[in-house]
């Protein structure tokens, strides 16, 4: 067997593992369709087809799960030494330099960075917190963490948490004299608490899907806040409407602070992911704390 048939088998495990080629393409820090040319190659090369495709899947055929039961102990062997000489020669040191807004710096690094500076003394973090999308060359910044809509093209992204869901909210009081919205077009007759995240950018437009159907409303309000604990206070005490993450406010929601509104219009969409440059070679540090931070799902 040719040395590139190795590689090729190696990605046709992680693509089955992963159920997806754009999955398997983050995490082998590739481009999707590398993936896909790859097992094209892999394929006419072996002389059979190795995986079923569909619209919303990926599985292995027959033929792909019996090379798959052959591979795995091999390749498993061959990880667990890889990283048992890694530990001995490469040990995580240096400063990786990671920009993020503040609610996911404590709900997200927080808990891996004090493991890792605990177990890694010759490790440095620097977390930056910063409610705008920050440019990682001009910040001179190793990763960042954002959600999907604001990973550019050139980054390589691994999630680090699950699907997440917007809530619309407000005050009962709130409600009592304003009534509540039935559809995102009412929007315009309430008042809504926004969010600008530079000073050089708009308030944040709230978007809403139900059925097929995508709605974008340009929203005001009394007050713009850069800081989100700011807005769902405004709310909370009740000067309007605020759109943020189900998760921001659901234990006011639970203790009758906040009533959540238009729920019906506000499907999840993908977590968190860590993004870093695909032109820059990876520290071992950085390495490190990718692996700990990566979201293997429920």
């Amino acid at each position: 067997m040719r040395r590139e048939d190795l590689s090729d088998l190696s990605v046709f495990v992680v693509v089955v593992e992963e159920g997806s080629f754009t999955r398997a393409a983050v995490r082998l820090g590739v481009s999707q369709s590398a993936v896909s040319h790859t097992i094209r190659r892999l394929e006419d090369s072996l002389g059979f087809r190795l995986l079923n495709r569909s619209t919303r899947s990926i599985s292995a055929t027959d033929s792909g799960e019996k090379l798959l039961s052959t591979l795995r102990p091999g390749l498993s062997q061959i990880e667990a030494r890889i990283e048992e000489l890694r530990s001995i020669r490469d040990t995580p040191s240096g400063l990786v330099r990671i920009t993020t807004s503040r609610d996911v710096a404590h709900r997200y690094l927080w808990p891996v960075v004090t493991g890792l500076v605990r177990d890694y003394p010759e490790m440095q973090i620097e977390i930056n917190t910063n409610s705008r999308v920050v440019d990682l060359a001009e910040g001179r910044f190793d990763a960042a963490i954002r959600l999907s809509e604001s990973v550019g093209p050139d980054l390589i992204a691994v999630p680090i948490g699950p699907e997440m869901t917007m809530a619309a909210v407000g005050a009962p009081k709130y409600f009592r004299t304003r009534g509540e919205p039935q559809h995102p077009s009412d929007l315009s007759e309430h008042d809504c608490i926004t969010m600008r995240f530079g000073a050089d950018t708009a308030p944040y437009d709230w978007e809403f899907e139900k059925d097929g159907q995508e709605i974008v409303r340009k929203v005001s309000g009394p007050l713009i806040f850069n800081d989100g604990d700011m807005l769902i206070r405004a709310a909370r005490e009740g000067y309007g409407l605020a759109y943020v993450l189900l998760s921001e406010v659901q234990d006011d929601i639970d203790a009758g602070r906040l009533r959540r509104v238009l729920a019906d219009w506000c499907p999840p969409f993908d977590g968190y992911k860590l993004c870093y440059s695909s032109r820059r070679q990876m520290s071992s540090a950085l390495r490190l704390l990718i692996d700990r931070l990566r979201y293997h799902g429920a």
